[in-house]
């Protein structure tokens, strides 16, 4: 057991540390981190609810539609709402790069939760599949998140087309990602690439947070 709980903890703990280090102007506290971490963990208890309840009740019958909603829309909502309520109010996000941070920290809190339940369920054996696909992916995610909530915090003017991206965009790779998740036979041609591009995309974003970052300090 103490085996599977540390497979599932590492990836997202390196993960975090990786984003976490690459912040080179002002670190956030740790309790902080630690603190959106651990209410990202905890989505994992209402989002098992209210998919049980999809699953059950058959609410949601067409493939496509089940994976944008019950997971790409129904997880990113629930992880928008921990990032906007717990990091972007406080006075701690200071700087756009900050958003990257409680991003990854938010998204790998859950990943890191639903990945040692995965795990305790189907066994060690899956662990390394898991890590480089949904633990990274909700990491990306959250990048991806992050970023378009930096920008809706720290740019002027008209705010409604980063506050529509910074759940779209995230909700729409998540619901494409977990439909590319379960054809295992073509996954060579779909997930493969789309995984690189969701890399590409996501250092991209991390690259420009950066950049804004370094721009925020010396204006």
């Amino acid at each position: 057991m103490i085996a599977i709980i540390l497979a599932g903890v590492a990836p997202g703990l390196a993960l975090l540390s990786y984003f976490y280090l690459r912040d080179k102007y002002e670190p956030e506290p740790l309790s902080m981190v630690i603190r959106t971490f651990i209410f990202g963990a905890l989505l994992i208890f209402p989002i098992s609810f209210v998919e049980y309840i999809f699953e059950t009740e058959n609410l949601i019958r067409q493939e496509m539609v089940h994976f944008l909603f019950s997971s790409g829309i129904l997880e990113e909502i629930s992880k928008w709402l921990v990032l906007f309520f717990i990091a972007y109010r406080n006075a701690e996000f200071d700087e756009p790069f900050d958003g990257i941070v409680y991003g990854t920290s938010v998204a790998l809190g859950f990943a890191t939760a639903e990945n040692v339940i995965y795990l305790i369920t189907n066994g060690v054996e899956v662990a390394f599949n898991r890590a480089l696909l949904p633990v990274s992916g909700h990491a990306l995610f959250g990048v991806i998140m992050g970023y378009y909530m930096s920008r809706l915090k720290f740019t002027e003017g008209n705010k409604l087309v980063l506050l529509v991206a910074s759940l779209a965009v995230p909700a729409i790779l998540h619901g494409a990602f977990n439909y590319l998740m379960l054809k295992e036979e073509s996954w060579i041609y779909t997930m493969i690439p789309f995984m690189i591009f969701l890399w590409l995309l996501g250092m991209e974003k991390v690259r420009r947070a950066a950049s804004l970052s370094k721009n925020h300090f010396n204006a």
